[in-house]
C-alpha cells in the first residue's frame, strides 16, 4: 500500500509537471530602448572646466590639471545638441564668451546610439555640413546623464596623433 501511494504520487508529478509551464505571463508591451541621443540632447551649461596637461600626466609630473571655470569666461560656456522628431541628431551650437576649443556650430552624431557595454566613452563627432562628410572635431562623453541631469564631455588636442592637452567640461541641464 505504501509503495502504491508513492508510485501514484510519482505518476501524478510526471503527468502534471509539463502543465506547470503553461501559465502565460504578461510582460507588457514592447518599448524601444533609450538611446544616448535621448539622454544628451538639449541645452547644457558649464559648471566646471578643467584643463589637463596630458604630457605631464603621462610623465607623473605635477601640476597636471588646472581649473579654468572662473577664468576666461568658461562659466558662460553653453552647448545645445539638437535632435529631430525621431531623436536623430541634427545641429549643435556653442554659446558664451569663453575661448573656442572646437567649432561653435555645425552638425553632430554619435559613434554608437547606445551606451558602450565595455564602459568606454561615447564619441560625439562634430561636422561642418549636414552631409557629415567633413569632420571638425570630436568630443568624448565621459559621464552620461541619468537621473542626475549632469554630463561630462572631454575635448582633446593632439599633434601627430599624440594628445597634449584636454579640456573636461562638467555640464548641467539648463532646462531642468
Amino acid at each position: 500500500m505504501k509503495i502504491s501511494n508513492y508510485f501514484l504520487v510519482c505518476i501524478c508529478i510526471v503527468y502534471l509537471l509539463p502543465f506547470a509551464g503553461c501559465n502565460h505571463t504578461d510582460d507588457g508591451s514592447f518599448v524601444e530602448p533609450i538611446t544616448v541621443y535621448e539622454k544628451i540632447h538639449g541645452s547644457w551649461q558649464a559648471t566646471a572646466v578643467r584643463q589637463i596637461d596630458e604630457i605631464a600626466k603621462a610623465n607623473s609630473q605635477s601640476p597636471s590639471e588646472m581649473t579654468l571655470t572662473n577664468l576666461f569666461d568658461f562659466s558662460t560656456f553653453t552647448i545645445t545638441l539638437n535632435v529631430d522628431g525621431n531623436n536623430q541628431p541634427t545641429t549643435y551650437e556653442v554659446g558664451g564668451s569663453s575661448p573656442a576649443h572646437f567649432p561653435a556650430q555645425g552638425y553632430w552624431e554619435l559613434d554608437y546610439p547606445f551606451q558602450n557595454t565595455d564602459g568606454s566613452a561615447n564619441i560625439i563627432s562634430l561636422y561642418s555640413g549636414a552631409d557629415k562628410s567633413s569632420k571638425q572635431g570630436e568630443l568624448q562623453v565621459t559621464a552620461m546623464p541619468g537621473a542626475n541631469r549632469t554630463m561630462e564631455i572631454k575635448f582633446t588636442r593632439t599633434t601627430k596623433d599624440v594628445p597634449f592637452v584636454s579640456y573636461v567640461y562638467q555640464l548641467s541641464d539648463i532646462n531642468e
